[in-house]
């Protein structure tokens, strides 16, 4: 094989992500693929994706701003457990300081946050 030039061609392992038999909640689509926001921190939606590394998955969860499209709030970890999601939105929220009324939207609508909702101020209050 090595004479001819010819290579192995090693196969990843595929790695399911998606756990849909759940017992958590799962909230209505307040967004409803509305996607043009009229202002600033009226809007986040975030998203979890992961990244083949030499030394294993890397988990990235992301939250962005819908009005200007910017990411304001991101997390990493080598697992996907809640904490990954919540600390990213918990970014967002201390760097942009929204206001009461803000609607969070991940991909999911799987209520990830449980142990208490990340909170910016008095005025910032998740739910569905």
């Amino acid at each position: 094989m090595r004479e001819a030039g010819v290579q192995v061609k090693h196969r990843r392992k595929y790695k399911v992500t998606t756990h849909s038999d759940h017992k958590q909640p799962v909230f209505e689509n307040k967004l409803n693929r509305q996607f043009d926001v009229a202002a600033p921190n009226q809007v986040y939606v975030g998203d979890i994706t992961y990244i083949w590394t030499r030394e294993g998955w890397l988990y990235l969860a992301v939250v962005i701003d819908l009005f200007s499209r910017k990411v304001v709030g991101w997390s990493m970890s080598p697992r996907m457990k809640a904490r990954l999601v919540c600390d990213a939105l918990r970014m967002a929220i201390w760097q942009r300081q929204p206001q009461a009324g803000l609607i969070v939207q991940q991909d999911s609508r799987v209520a990830i946050c449980q142990q208490g909702a990340p909170e910016a101020s008095g005025n910032t209050r998740l739910c569905g």
